[in-house]
């Protein structure tokens, strides 16, 4: 992958490239392909149609949104041709990327999260068709985002997307929701919202420098009858943080097989 096409820029494609910038990576490795991106960083070819390309990459980044696959596809074969093309198409799965891009290289699904744009996402991959140097070429480069990791069953990829892809958003509702109940009961607004910040900021940082389990941290955390482990009994009783989260990823691992019907 010395030249990398992103076509359609959006967040996702946007929080990746910043990524890759940041820790130093040559601008003019990468191109993008996006008629509505009001600019591209300084260096990073930006192209208005696909009729402008010059076609020097060898290798795309699918970066629009899933149900666009049958409308933008077709106009994409000569992109592609040749090529290794990889997709943040969620719901995608392989087989349909291959049936849409058959003249392609080899098909790989990228699932990262926004904390690409500071280097810090997991980044899930699945592929189909790479040989042994080009797995290792696509490996370095989306590991630069934070930690790659291969996964060999793609039946688990919506899952594992709806944990380390959407994981974040479920994060965020949480930090907002902690501060929130101070907020409600009696601690200002603005207190609150620093404090529960730096609260999962600081847990998240001591969780993964530790080579205890967060259960166990948890429990570090809370003395026999004290306040903390008062407040973990309210989320412990009868699993309901759990029974909560596991609603959750199963309902965004749903969308995602619906996501791929629907294209």
């Amino acid at each position: 992958m010395e030249h990398l096409l992103i076509i359609g820029c959006g967040n996702m494609g946007g929080a990746m490239l910043a990524g890759w910038l940041a820790a130093g990576e040559d601008p003019a490795r990468f191109s993008v392909l996006d008629p509505a991106l009001a600019a591209a960083p300084e260096g990073v070819a930006l192209y208005r149609n696909a009729d402008a390309v010059p076609g020097t990459h060898d290798a795309v980044l699918l970066g629009f949104k899933p149900q666009q696959l049958g409308a933008l596809g077709p106009g994409l074969q000569g992109l592609t041709e040749g090529r290794t093309v990889c997709s943040l198409l969620a719901g995608i799965t392989l087989d349909q990327l291959a049936a849409a891009f058959l003249q392609g290289a080899g098909h790989i699904r990228v699932m990262p999260n926004l904390a690409a744009r500071i280097n810090r996402s997991p980044v899930i991959l699945a592929e189909r068709g790479l040989d042994a140097d080009a797995r290792a070429a696509a490996f370095a480069l989306f590991d630069t985002l934070g930690r790659a990791v291969w996964l060999e069953d793609e039946a688990q990829f919506d899952l594992v997307t709806a944990l380390a892809g959407s994981g974040p958003g479920f994060v965020y509702r949480f930090i907002d929701a902690l501060a929130g109940a101070a907020a409600d009961l009696g601690l200002d607004a603005p207190t609150a919202a620093a404090l529960a910040l730096a609260t999962v900021e600081g847990a998240a940082a001591l969780a993964a420098a530790s080579d205890a389990s967060p259960a166990s941290l948890a429990d570090r955390v809370a003395s026999p009858g004290g306040m903390t482990r008062e407040g973990l009994n309210v989320l412990d009783e009868d699993a309901a943080l759990r029974r909560l989260l596991a609603r959750t990823l199963a309902a965004t691992r749903d969308k995602g097989a619906a996501l791929a019907q629907d294209s």
